[in-house]
């Protein structure tokens, strides 16, 4: 019974560690570019892609 819970805590400890690593390096990206927006890769997702490159062309 007791490992059952050590191993839920530990389960938690860990997200709870990755969620904090993730937002303390976006931070750091946040504060070296000055700007606290989303990258440009991100504001882009969503557009039509670019064309095929001659020879590329798959039908």
């Amino acid at each position: 019974m007791q490992s059952d819970y050590l191993v839920l805590v530990l389960a938690i400890v860990t997200i709870s560690i990755a969620i904090g690593v993730a937002m303390w390096m976006r931070a750091r990206v946040a504060q070296k570019k000055h700007d606290p927006e989303r990258s440009a890769f991100t504001k882009a997702h969503g557009e039509a892609p670019r064309p095929n490159r001659p020879g590329t062309d798959h039908t």
